[in-house]
């Protein structure tokens, strides 16, 4: 898909450099993946104490029994 983006050219640069790809598109390709997946990483994170849990799980417990 062609699309015209007006970007920051020092910002596109130095993640260029930072990132050691050899192409503007491999870069905005791979920012673009980066923002998805911490987006995506932080809903789960806002998961974190809303499942309930046993207070009688014995993980111990059950490495024996193996």
């Amino acid at each position: 898909m062609a699309t015209n983006l007006a970007l920051d050219d020092e910002l596109l640069n130095e993640a260029l450099k930072l990132g050691g790809l050899k192409t503007k598109r491999e870069t905005v390709n791979t920012a673009l993946a980066e923002f998805v997946q911490r987006r995506r990483a932080s809903e789960i994170i806002e998961l974190f104490g809303t499942v309930p849990y046993d207070d009688d799980y014995d993980y111990k417990k059950l490495r024996e029994q193996r």
